[in-house]
C-alpha cells in the first residue's frame, strides 16, 4: 500500500506539473496573439493632402491688356511719310505689319508700348515720333474742340527705357500734348495752306521729371488775324514738378476750361494756367496727344513709352 501510494502521488505531481506547464504555454500563446493583434489594429496615418491655392490672374491666365479704347486716336508712325493708321484700322493694331515694330502690348505688365526712333518726321516737325491724335469723329481731324468747351485728359504711363547723348544726359520726349488747330476759314484767312497752329501744351519727360510748357502770346496788342498766326506766340518759362519720376509709373491729368488750364502729376502736384493768354488762346481748335514723340535727331537714339491707362472726356 505504501508503495502504491507513492507511485499514485508521483503520477499525480507529474499530471499537476504538466497541466500547468501546458496552461502557462497557452496562456503565453494567448498574450503573444493579443500583442499580435494589438499590433495589428493600430492603423498609420494617412499623410495629410496638400492644399494648392491658385494665385489671381487678370486679363487670362498668363497675360495683361492695357486699358485704352482706341476707338477715337489715329496714330503716326516714324516710317513712310509718314504712315498714319486711323480707326477701325488701329483697333487691330496687334496685327498690323505696319504698327507692331512702334506700337504693341507688353503682356507682362499691360501696358501700351509707343517705341520710336529717329526717321520720318511731319511736315512742321524735324523730331520722329509714334504718337495718338485724337479723332473726335473716327477717321476724321476736321471736328475739334474748343476751351470754352472743354477738355480733360488722363493718363497712366511710363518712360522705362531713353537713350542718352554724347555728353551721358538723357535725351526727353513729349508724352502729352493739347494742340492748336485752324478752322477752314481761318486758315483761308491768313493764307495759309494746312490747318496747322501752335500746340498750346507740350509736357515732357526730361532728366527723369514732368517739364510742361505752354504757349503766351509775343504781342498781347496783337489783333484777332494776327493771333491767328504761329509766330505770334512763344514757349513761356515753363514749369519743372519737383518730384523725380525717373523710370517708375505716374499719373497726368490735364483739364482745359474757358481762360484755364490745368496739369496734375500723380494726383497731388499741380500747375494752373490762368491768365490773358489763355483768355485769347480760345480763338483756336484743339485737339489731345499722347505717346512718344522723341526730341532728338541723334543717330541710334530711341525712346519707348508706356501707357496703361488713356481716357478723354469733353
Amino acid at each position: 500500500m505504501t508503495i502504491t501510494k507513492y507511485c499514485l502521488v508521483v503520477v499525480m505531481a507529474f499530471v499537476f506539473l504538466s497541466c500547468s506547464n501546458d496552461a502557462e504555454v497557452v496562456e503565453e500563446e494567448i498574450v503573444q496573439e493579443e500583442e499580435v493583434i494589438e499590433e495589428e489594429v493600430v492603423e498609420t496615418p494617412e499623410p495629410e493632402e496638400e492644399v494648392v491655392v491658385d494665385e489671381e490672374q487678370v486679363e487670362g491666365v498668363d497675360f495683361f491688356l492695357p486699358n485704352i479704347d482706341l476707338s477715337n486716336w489715329k496714330v503716326t508712325l516714324p516710317i513712310g511719310s509718314p504712315d498714319e493708321v486711323e480707326p477701325p484700322e488701329i483697333i487691330d493694331y496687334a496685327t498690323d505689319e505696319r504698327l507692331i515694330p512702334y506700337m504693341y502690348n507688353d503682356s507682362t505688365d499691360g501696358s501700351l508700348v509707343f517705341y520710336t526712333t529717329p526717321g520720318t518726321s511731319t511736315a512742321n516737325s524735324s523730331y520722329s515720333r509714334t504718337e495718338l491724335r485724337e479723332q473726335m469723329v473716327p477717321g476724321s481731324n476736321s471736328t475739334n474742340w474748343t476751351f470754352t468747351e472743354g477738355g480733360r485728359m488722363k493718363g497712366t504711363l511710363s518712360v522705362p527705357e531713353i537713350t542718352t547723348d554724347l555728353s551721358g544726359d538723357f535725351h526727353r520726349t513729349l508724352v502729352m500734348q493739347i494742340h492748336g488747330r485752324l478752322t477752314n476759314e481761318q486758315r483761308d484767312l491768313i493764307g495759309e495752306d494746312d490747318n496747322n497752329a501752335p500746340p498750346m501744351l507740350k509736357i515732357y519727360w526730361q532728366k527723369g521729371k514732368v517739364r510742361v510748357l505752354t504757349k503766351k502770346l509775343k504781342n498781347l496788342d496783337a489783333t484777332d488775324e494776327e493771333i491767328l498766326h504761329t509766330d505770334a506766340w512763344e514757349d513761356n518759362e515753363g514749369h519743372t514738378f519737383s518730384e523725380d519720376i525717373g523710370t517708375n509709373t505716374f499719373e497726368l491729368e490735364i483739364i482745359a476750361s474757358d481762360g484755364r488750364l490745368e496739369i496734375i502729376l500723380n494726383e497731388t502736384d499741380s500747375v494752373v494756367y490762368e491768365d490773358i493768354h489763355m483768355q485769347k488762346w480760345s480763338v483756336f481748335e484743339n485737339y489731345f496727344k499722347a505717346g512718344n514723340y522723341l526730341q532728338t535727331l541723334d543717330v541710334g537714339a530711341s525712346a519707348k513709352v508706356k501707357y496703361y491707362e488713356l481716357e478723354v472726356t469733353h
